[in-house]
C-alpha cells in the first residue's frame, strides 16, 4: 500500500497550476487524492470562518457540516495547529462521528497569510491506515495548496 506522494504532488501542481479559483482546486485536489489514495473512505476539505470550519468541496459520503474549533480530530487539529494522525478515530476523546465507518484519520492544516485557513481531513475504515511516511506526502500536497488559495 506504498503511495508514490512524489507523483501525486506533480499532479496535483499540474492542475493547479495557474488557476485563481479556490473552489476548483479544492475539489480537483479530493478528487485527485480520492482516486490515487488506496483503503479511504472520505476526503475533503474544512474552512476557517470565524471561530468553526465549514464543510468545502470532498469526495465521500455526506459530512458534518460545522466543527467548532477544538472539537473532533479537525477541530483538534486547528486548536493545536498540528497535524493530527489517529489510529482509531473512536478512542479520540471528543471524536465526531459523521460517518461510522471510520476507523483512522489524519488532518492536515491549512495555512494563508500566516493563519491558519482551514484543514485536509482523510478518514479509513481501517484502523491505523495512516503512516508517518502518508503525514510527510501529504504535507506536501498541503504546501501545493496553500499557494494557490
Amino acid at each position: 500500500m506504498t503511495v508514490n506522494y512524489e507523483s501525486l504532488a506533480a499532479q496535483l501542481a499540474a492542475l493547479t497550476d495557474g488557476v485563481p479559483y479556490e473552489t476548483a482546486n479544492l475539489a480537483n485536489a479530493s478528487a485527485l487524492l480520492w482516486q490515487e489514495l488506496p483503503e479511504i473512505n472520505w476526503v475533503g476539505f474544512y474552512k476557517m470562518e470565524k471561530d468553526r470550519l465549514i464543510l468545502g468541496p470532498f469526495q465521500g459520503k455526506p459530512a458534518c457540516i460545522v466543527i467548532p474549533v477544538g472539537k473532533g480530530v479537525c477541530g483538534t487539529a486547528v486548536a493545536e495547529d498540528a497535524v493530527q494522525r489517529v489510529e482509531d478515530v473512536h478512542a479520540f476523546p471528543g471524536h465526531i462521528a459523521c460517518d461510522c465507518a471510520s476507523r483512522s484519520e489524519i488532518v492536515l492544516p491549512i495555512h494563508k497569510d500566516g493563519r491558519i485557513w482551514g484543514v485536509l481531513d482523510i478518514d479509513s475504515p481501517h484502523l491505523a491506515r495512516f503512516t508517518e511516511a502518508d503525514r510527510v506526502g501529504l504535507e506536501r500536497i498541503v504546501e501545493i495548496l496553500e499557494r494557490v488559495l
